[in-house]
């Protein structure tokens, strides 16, 4: 008689072990540079990492109490409706009438694990294989592979310094084809911090009202603005786009909560309907730790926010004087956010300490070596010639940091 080792029929050889879906995707380029940022520091090297969006405050007292509360109320070790708590799905559609303008029902709110899978369930639940989406760039790199991952084409429609990063209504008529179906649009940006005016909103949201295009609109900066910037919500600029319009948001940049991973979606309610189908298989409730932490959040002050954004805005004025000052930068002043996405175009070329500087991706290579900081290379944003800095860290390290860039970009050769 054979014995199962000789009757087991070997896997075929030619077939990958990674499926092509999931293979293609790329890692996460600003949490690579965070990592490997960490990994350098714990090694004792004394790298300082401008990788990262993460405000570097400690989540609000209040917020951190109420999470220790549902720690010990059993309610709380038990699972939940799958498409989040309901009283904080309420908290989340007052929150937004209270800050945007907009007015929801809790009903078309859905919790999600961060603004991440926010954004993939959103592309997921609207997206046809083949249909594309108008992703104007410099773009958040999550955005084309989650795009590609919910079986969508990413169409990139580049704006530059020249507009403030800022895309038009023309540029994106001219990629517009029989096959788009989605806008994706994200103010104030990552990774530039630019903000589009009211004006410009309600041009574009006309523009895809006219269209019959679906915008998914990403608004987790709101409430980082500066200079007299407004982060104008595009359903209540035009009205008429709430039936096609979902809004990306979450607590963890508003609030520091980074870590405690809750986001939401904001659309009509047969869009969440379908995406909280969708939640119910992939990762059933958020934490409700998490949840009831997010509660406090969102139905308190924003007055942590509001000193948040002060430090922000004086980080924001040093960084910008700093990294102008070094010949070959160009820095526009960002708005928005807590980032700034200077052009090194100029630096292309040229020679540091024997190398001579081909693209972005090995000018931030050389930073990291020899000045011991870490930077983002336009490549991850659809743009190259320029690198992300993120100022949401301590006030020292910044100028420590953008000092030692400055050093070392200035023993540049022609």
């Amino acid at each position: 008689m054979a014995s199962a080792e000789t009757t087991s029929a070997p896997a075929p050889a030619d077939l990958p072990r990674i499926s092509k879906r999931i293979g293609g995707i790329a890692e996460s380029a600003t949490l690579a540079v965070d990592a490997k940022a960490k990994a350098l520091k714990a090694a004792g090297r004394p790298v300082i990492g401008f990788g990262a969006g993460e405000p570097d405050f400690p989540t609000p007292d209040a917020i951190v109490a109420a999470a220790q509360a549902a720690c010990a109320d059993p309610k709380n070790h038990r699972y939940t409706p799958a498409a989040g708590l309901p009283e904080l799905r309420e908290a989340v559609a007052a929150k937004t009438l209270r800050d945007s303008g907009y007015v929801v029902t809790a009903a078309q709110v859905l919790i999600t694990n961060g603004g991440k899978q926010a954004v993939y369930q959103a592309f997921a639940t609207v997206l046809d294989p083949g249909d594309e989406v108008l992703l104007p760039a410099p773009y958040w790199t999550t955005y084309p592979e989650a795009i590609t991952l919910a079986g969508g084409v990413p169409v990139q429609v580049t704006a530059d310094e020249s507009t403030d990063y800022l895309v038009t209504v023309n540029q994106l008529e001219a990629a517009r084809t029989p096959k788009t179906k989605v806008l994706l649009l994200c103010s104030p940006s990552n990774p530039t911090g630019s903000v589009y005016t009211r004006e410009q909103i309600t041009a574009i949201g006309e523009w895809a009202l006219e269209h019959g295009l679906w915008v998914i609109t990403d608004e987790i900066y709101e409430h980082l603005v500066y200079d007299g910037a407004e982060s104008v919500s595009l359903p209540v600029a035009v009205p008429a786009m709430a039936d096609r319009t979902i809004v990306l948001n979450g607590v963890a940049k508003t609030y520091a909560m980074t870590g405690w991973r809750v986001g939401w979606l904001i659309g009509p309610t047969d869009v969440v309907k379908a995406a909280a189908n969708l939640q119910s298989h992939l990762t059933s409730n958020v934490a409700n730790v998490s949840q009831r932490a997010a509660l406090e959040a969102v139905s308190g002050p924003l007055d942590a926010a509001h000193e948040m954004r002060t430090a922000f805005d004086r980080r924001r004025r040093t960084i910008v004087d700093l990294l102008s000052a070094i010949p070959g930068v160009e820095c526009p002043t960002p708005k928005g956010a807590f980032y700034v996405y200077p052009s090194v175009k100029a630096l292309i070329g040229k020679t540091l300490r024997g190398t001579t500087i081909t693209d972005t991706v090995q000018l931030a290579a050389l930073i990291l070596e020899h000045a011991e900081v870490a930077v983002v290379p336009g490549e991850a944003f659809g743009t190259p010639g320029y690198l992300r800095l993120s100022y949401a860290l301590g006030d020292d390290d910044l100028k420590t940091g953008i000092t030692r860039m400055a050093d070392l970009l200035g023993e540049i050769e022609p």
